[in-house]
């Protein structure tokens, strides 16, 4: 039962992480359509923000939950108004100009910092699950995730804010005629979706090696996660990561962390072959 009691705990970290990863994509790509290659630099950003924040006596909640995704919420506000906003409808265009925006950012961290991994202390210790530990900030995981999920889905569906998020993204010209900026919601949309990816940097930075590259490593997870949860943003991205994090977490609990990314991507490989719209677009189209 303690064995079974870990596993289980793990799965639902693992899922929380996932969540963390795409939830910031799922805002960008699922309903602005553009393809940020630069969103593993942007939680690089995050964790970097946390490190520097900390190294500087601030406290590291603080660091972590404010000033990591207020940081990179600027740097996408700028990208977007000085680069992104002329390419919107050229896909090939926006995936380009985002490449291009994380190696600089890549190039620019590794100028400052250099290639040496870096951390941020574990701010909470262990607790036992039975006979065996587990991390206690792996509860700050879970908690900012749900958070994450549960605070989009308010600010789509109960502010007006989001209401006219939603109008501006299905059809701007109507928007328009209406006296909204679509250009002022596309800047705003992406920097939202900037900052959800700086607070995942920040949050994974303890349990993280910080280092220019690092962005590579969950850029991969997190576009699966988004096509697999097809367009609805919210429950998408719980469902395809609910799926994709279960079978990541449980192969990797078995085998090796390596053969879990495998198994995740094998997995996104056939519910694409099976569910080319995702998730929500074959199953609950009429959900956020």
């Amino acid at each position: 039962m303690d064995l079974i009691g870990l596993l289980g705990f793990n799965v639902v970290s693992g899922i929380a992480t996932l969540v963390l990863i795409t939830l910031g994509l799922g805002v960008i790509y699922g309903m602005m359509r553009v393809i940020n290659l630069a969103h593993g630099e942007f939680m690089m950003l995050g964790a970097y923000t946390s490190v520097v924040a900390v190294g500087a006596g601030v406290n590291i909640w603080i660091a972590m939950l404010v000033l990591s995704p207020l940081l990179v919420g600027i740097v996408g506000l700028v990208l977007e108004r000085t680069l992104i906003r002329f390419l919107y409808g050229r896909i090939i265009d926006t995936m380009l100009a985002t490449w291009g925006a994380s190696l600089g950012l890549i190039g620019l961290m590794t100028t400052i910092f250099g290639n040496n991994t870096r951390a941020v202390p574990v701010p909470l210790g262990g607790f036992a699950i039975g006979r065996f530990g587990a991390s206690q900030y792996s509860l700050v995981i879970i908690a900012a995730a749900l958070a994450g999920l549960l605070g989009m889905l308010a600010l789509l569906r109960l502010t007006r804010f989001g209401l006219i998020l939603r109008a501006t993204m299905q059809n701007p010209n109507m928007a328009a005629a209406l006296g909204v900026s679509p250009s002022t919601i596309y800047m705003t949309t992406f920097a939202l979706g900037s900052a959800l990816a700086g607070l995942a940097g920040g949050v994974l930075a303890p349990v993280s090696g910080i280092s220019p590259g690092m962005g590579a490593a969950y850029i991969a997870r997190a576009f699966i996660t988004v096509l697999g949860g097809g367009p609805a943003i919210i429950t998408g991205t719980g469902l395809a990561a609910a799926l994709f994090g279960t079978i990541n977490s449980l192969v990797s609990f078995e085998t090796t962390p390596v053969i879990g990314d495998v198994a995740l991507l094998a997995a996104a490989v056939l519910m694409i072959r099976l569910l080319p719209q995702g998730i929500t677009g074959r199953f609950l189209r009429r959900s956020l």
